[in-house]
C-alpha cells in the first residue's frame, strides 16, 4: 500500500506503527485531542492496512539485522582462527548462545531462618554456627 494521501492520516499511521497509542498519535498527527475520534481513526481500513505494512517492513529490517549479525560472526570465527583464537571463540560462543547451546548459569541460594522468641540453647547457637561456617 503506498503512503496516505492526508498527510494526517499517514502521520497517524507512522506514529501507531511506532508504537504509541491512539490518543498520542492523534495528537502527534496534528488533531485536537479526542479519544472518541482518535478511536475512530485506528478502526479505518485504509489506516489499519498502512499500519500493518508499516510494522512488516520494520519486522522484515529485525530480521535482515539479526542475519547479517549471525553471518559476521560466522565470518569472524573462520577468518581469525589462525591470528586471534580468543576472538574466534568469542564468536563461536556468541552463534552458541544464539541457538540456545550454552545456558548462563547462576547459583540461587536461599538463607532461610526461624524466627522464634525463644533464645537459642548453647548447643543449638553451636550447631547453627558450625552448619554456616
Amino acid at each position: 500500500m503506498p503512503v496516505l494521501d492526508n498527510q494526517r492520516h499517514e502521520a497517524f499511521a507512522q506514529a501507531l506503527a511506532k508504537g504509541k497509542s491512539a490518543d498520542e498519535a492523534y495528537a502527534e498527527a496534528g488533531y485536537k485531542p479526542d479519544r472518541g475520534n482518535a478511536s475512530r481513526l485506528t478502526a479505518n481500513d485504509n489506516i489499519a492496512a498502512r499500519v500493518a505494512e508499516l510494522q512488516g517492513m520494520a519486522a522484515d529490517r529485525v530480521v535482515l539485522t539479526r542475519e547479517w549479525i549471525i553471518a559476521k560472526l560466522v565470518e569472524n570465527a573462520t577468518n581469525t582462527q589462525e591470528s586471534n583464537p580468543s576472538a574466534s571463540n568469542k564468536a563461536l560462543e556468541l552463534l552458541g548462545k544464539e541457538i540456545g547451546m550454552f545456558i548462563d548459569r547462576s547459583e540461587n541460594v536461599n538463607h532461610n531462618y526461624e524466627i522464634s522468641d525463644e533464645p537459642l540453647t548453647d548447643d543449638e547457637w553451636s550447631e547453627a554456627y558450625a552448619a554456616t561456617h
